[in-house]
């Protein structure tokens, strides 16, 4: 049996604006990083170097993302699933068994589970909920770069009340998830 395991976990879900990205990493037992955990719980340099040495040590590593027509056309639970099933078929070794954060399975062709905390609890989920944490922040940046004058980089998406506030300055733009309450309202 196949005893290679699969963590995958996204990030982004509970944002206004951007995608959701999900990772899929496959850890090396020959090559164990210290301080995984959940992406959440590190500081954002730390994140960066935990990513840095995933990327590096992993066996094999993949982003998935589902936009914001997929979001608003799908709602946000499906598309974070499609995120997890496109990071997934994007690896590029096969794996045998697939862990997953949170209580919903992506449709992924794999046995696995789902375990709720799992990127606090499992290695691979953790990893997954680094590297997608990370590569999500850089993609608000460069949108923050595109579309100044909300903030992106600093609140990477989230409806902070300084965001909402630049949201209502601004005006909705084509990076918003309009089927979310606080973008919805804004709409004419």
């Amino acid at each position: 049996m196949n005893k290679v395991v699969v963590g995958l976990d996204e990030v982004g879900r509970g944002c206004i604006a951007g995608p959701v990205v999900a990772a899929a990493v496959i850890l090396d037992d020959e090559k164990p990083i210290d301080g995984l955990m959940d992406s959440k719980k590190l500081t954002k340099k730390r994140r960066e170097v935990l990513a840095q040495q995933i990327i590096e040590s992993a066996k094999a590593w993949s982003i998935g993302r589902a936009e914001v027509a997929e979001i608003d056309e799908i709602n946000i639970l499906q598309a974070s699933l499609l995120a997890m099933k496109r990071a997934f078929d994007g690896l590029d070794i096969k794996a045998g068994y697939a862990k997953v954060d949170g209580t919903f399975y992506p449709d992924i062709d794999l046995p696995g589970k789902c375990i709720k905390g799992g990127d606090n609890l499992v290695a691979e989920i953790s990893a997954a909920s680094i590297i997608a944490k990370v590569y999500r922040d850089e993609q608000m940046a460069l949108l923050d770069v595109l579309y100044p004058g909300y903030g992106l980089s600093k609140h990477a998406g989230y409806p902070t009340p300084d965001h909402k506030m630049k949201l209502a300055q601004q005006g909705v733009i084509s990076i918003y998830r309009q089927s979310f309450s606080p973008v919805r309202k804004l709409l004419p």
